[in-house]
């Protein structure tokens, strides 16, 4: 079932405040429109009027729906070789180049308890689970699939069956 979208909305629909560099809206009919949005902004923000927080919402909300309007559902593959992830600067996160990421689990121990967190390498960069989190923000209010399969097949599409699981599927088909 799809998700709510985010839309343009007036100022009696959203609350805005901010939280640091970003500003933050939340949404009065969450059931409608989910949640709401971050938008990292920087220091500029420190300077704008709650107006236009909202106006450059609507402008992004717009975008979105234009997005989507315009979008062929087609998924863009980097080939292997070139970087898949590129770092913004200016919002210090890592972006997909494409729409579909060959990457690799692994895992730190964390210090402060020893407990393993998982960590994500896309192109031999190795991001926190933070990180890989903030790099799929370029997609909010999308879907993904995630496919697993071994490490040296990442550039190949296997092929993909419907079961309730993998056990059964292989246990039906031995």
């Amino acid at each position: 079932m799809p998700r709510p979208k985010i839309r343009p909305v007036s100022p009696d629909e959203v609350k805005i405040s901010r939280d640091g560099d970003s500003a933050v809206f939340v949404y009065a009919d969450e059931a409608t429109m989910g949640g709401g949005m971050n938008l990292k902004i920087g220091d500029k923000i420190h300077k704008m009027t709650d107006s236009e927080l909202l106006k450059l919402h609507n402008e992004m909300a717009e975008g979105m729906q234009m997005a989507r309007m315009s979008y062929e559902n087609i998924a863009v593959e980097v080939p292997p070789g070139k970087p898949q992830i590129k770092y913004d600067r200016r919002t210090e996160t890592w972006s997909p180049k494409g729409d579909v990421l060959r990457c690799y689990i692994t895992s730190r121990r964390r210090e402060y308890d020893g407990e393993s967190e998982p960590m994500i390498e896309i192109d031999k960069q190795t991001l926190t689970w933070e990180e890989f989190g903030r790099s799929l923000l370029v997609h909010e209010g999308w879907g993904m699939r995630i496919t697993f399969c071994p490490d040296d097949e990442m550039h190949e599409q296997p092929e993909i069956v419907i079961a309730d699981s993998r056990q059964k599927y292989m246990d039906e088909n031995r």
